[in-house]
């Protein structure tokens, strides 16, 4: 018997408006679905669907106005301000389109960073970042700064960053977004080596097919309503 996989993410009949002015703008309607843990899953839907808006509710950078989310078995809709950001700090790896990488910082020192919080060692912490940069083929690249890295080879650091603290879960927003078509294949082959090596799961948005394609699980956004005929 095929043993059962445990979700670990459960998203239940949120909602999400924004305040503009005067006006309110809705742009999540009662979305409600699971993701199990291990899934490699895109999000995909026109500009202004909502897809960056449900990562972020995911990540706990934001807050529904109504419904709940668990992550990992927490409930994250209700934890405070503090709690939030220590929560995201220990179970969530962002990696963005533009890299977001400290520029004074090798890229070494760059993986590093999340680690400082962290009670691990300094010697730890280098060992932690070396083993994440050789999973993204970097080993050779670790005394470099981002001016000098390709815009390929500081997303892989962003990745490395991303995963050096062995988070529940990978959030990814548009990562081939600024990429060659090169450079964007090599970064979806190292994050399908994350899914499918260490099952580490991932949400990823994208507005690029070829990119939706190397998940497991696509599922769209339409003016914030969510299709559940998902492929």
């Amino acid at each position: 018997m095929t043993p059962e996989i445990p979700t670990i993410v459960e998203i239940d009949h949120v909602y999400k408006t924004y305040r503009r002015g005067l006006q309110d703008v809705p742009v999540l309607f009662d979305i409600s679905f699971n993701i199990h843990e291990g899934e490699f899953l895109s999000l995909m839907g026109p500009s202004g669907s909502g897809k960056t808006t449900l990562l972020n509710l995911i990540a706990g950078i934001d807050r529904p106005d109504r419904g709940r989310i668990m992550v990992g078995g927490q409930e994250i809709t209700t934890l405070t301000e503090t709690d939030l950001a220590q929560w995201r700090g220990r179970h969530v790896g962002f990696i963005f389109q533009f890299y977001n990488l400290i520029p004074v910082l090798t890229a070494l020192e760059n993986v590093e960073l999340p680690l400082r919080l962290t009670a691990l060692s300094r010697k730890d912490q280098a060992d932690h970042a070396h083993r994440a940069l050789k999973l993204v083929n970097l080993s050779h690249r670790l005394d470099h700064y981002p001016s000098e890295l390709s815009g390929g080879e500081q997303q892989r650091v962003a990745i490395a960053r991303a995963i050096v603290t062995d988070p529940t879960i990978l959030v990814a927003d548009e990562p081939t977004g600024d990429l060659d078509r090169d450079s964007a294949r090599d970064i979806l082959d190292s994050m399908a080596r994350l899914n499918e090596e260490m099952n580490k799961t991932i949400i990823m948005v994208t507005h690029d097919p070829k990119a939706a394609e190397r998940a497991k699980i696509l599922r769209y956004l339409d003016k914030g309503y969510l299709d559940n005929h998902a492929s």
